[in-house]
């Protein structure tokens, strides 16, 4: 009579995803009794899950990482980078909703259970931290120039991280950052069919930037004159911001007096994005811009879940807590990329690309 019984070599939706190791990773801390309450129980899943998306947004990004470090981004690979971002993306929308389902967990139910935690923290995540060095997060513009490497570093002589875990830190530490390459992509854009190896593209760059830096001009004088004949201003109070804002786009296109061809490859895909050659780059833009979005409004809904949960006392780890979460949801780290939108200016306004038969138009 042969055996019921299915081959021991059959893999099943169980063992795939090892599922028994992980049921069992919610069993608290060790050491550590009672066991886990529901709402406790609650709060390790919540969180472990986020590490788990952690993860994914980590070999998303590394993935475009490899991309950009290559010498020659191929224009082949911007469909698939925007995909993997895009990944991201909705991953960090997934992570802001995930907070509603902490927002179920009333003060009292987290209070009855916050003392064991002890002094953990979650900027002692370390995937986000690398998540945040990998985009290109600056120590400068940390909140209390918290330095994650140093508190990393210490965590790891405690034997509070795996080794394993503190050399994807230095190594991400020591790479250049996604914001870095994403600039150096961008400094290679064809401006006017002019590329950085042509003999005159200086000359052509910055003609391109004094002719978009007078567009802005001409278009200013149309919109003080518009706002003095609807009576929303004088000439005396608007003429002065418009200078202003003047002054700083030349200061941001032309830093010292020269020109960041970086910034200038930005602004040409940002005022012609109708070229067909620069619709991807143009997409890849607005979806690195977009990433950055959606983590900032995860940053946002975390900061009220905790407001929320715990008002405004300290944080588990010695931080502010909800004012050190609010000013997170401030950083940015890709800053030319939203800095540019100030600078557009009406397609009818912007003259006229020149070699336009470079950017791929075949139309009779």
């Amino acid at each position: 009579m042969a055996s019921s019984r299915a081959p021991a070599s059959r893999m099943t939706y169980s063992g795939y995803l090892q599922l028994d190791n992980l049921l069992k990773l919610q069993d608290g801390p060790l050491g550590h009794s009672p066991p886990p309450s529901n709402d406790e129980m609650h709060f390790i899943i919540t969180h472990q899950t986020f590490e788990l998306w952690f993860k994914q947004i980590r070999i998303e990004l590394n993935e475009v990482h490899g991309h950009l470090s290559k010498e020659l981004v191929r224009e082949e690979t911007l469909p698939t980078m925007v995909e993997h971002l895009e990944r991201v993306i909705e991953i960090f929308r997934l992570l802001a909703n995930q907070w509603k389902v902490m927002e179920t967990l009333s003060p009292q139910g987290f209070l009855a259970f916050r003392d064991r935690l002890g002094t953990s923290s979650g900027f002692e995540s370390w995937q986000m931290r690398a998540l945040e060095m990998r985009l290109g997060l600056e120590q400068e513009q940390r909140v209390a120039d918290m330095d994650p490497m140093a508190h990393m570093k210490k965590l790891h002589d405690e034997n509070k991280i795996s080794d394993d875990a503190f050399e994807v830190l230095k190594t991400i530490a020591s790479e250049k950052t996604l914001n870095d390459l994403v600039s150096e992509w961008l400094s290679r854009t064809p401006i006017n069919g002019s590329v950085p190896s042509n003999d005159d593209d200086s000359t052509v760059v910055e003609q391109f930037v004094s002719t978009h830096l007078a567009a802005m001009k001409s278009h200013a004088d149309q919109v003080v004159d518009h706002m003095v004949s609807i009576g929303h201003g004088t000439e005396e109070s608007l003429r002065p911001r418009m200078d202003a804002n003047h002054d700083s786009v030349r200061d941001f296109l032309s830093p010292n007096g020269v020109v960041n061809r970086s910034r200038a490859g930005l602004l040409f895909i940002e005022s012609y994005p109708e070229l067909p050659l620069l619709s991807w780059p143009r997409r890849f833009v607005d979806t690195v811009v977009q990433l950055e979005q959606s983590m900032l409004l995860f940053r946002h809904s975390h900061a009220r879940m905790v407001e929320r949960m715990i008002g405004r006392r300290m944080g588990t780890g010695g931080s502010s807590g909800v004012d050190y979460l609010d000013k997170t949801a401030t950083y940015r780290i890709f800053k030319d990329l939203w800095a540019v939108r100030t600078m557009l200016l009406p397609r009818k306004n912007l003259a006229d690309v020149v070699s336009s038969d470079y950017y791929g138009f075949n139309s009779d």
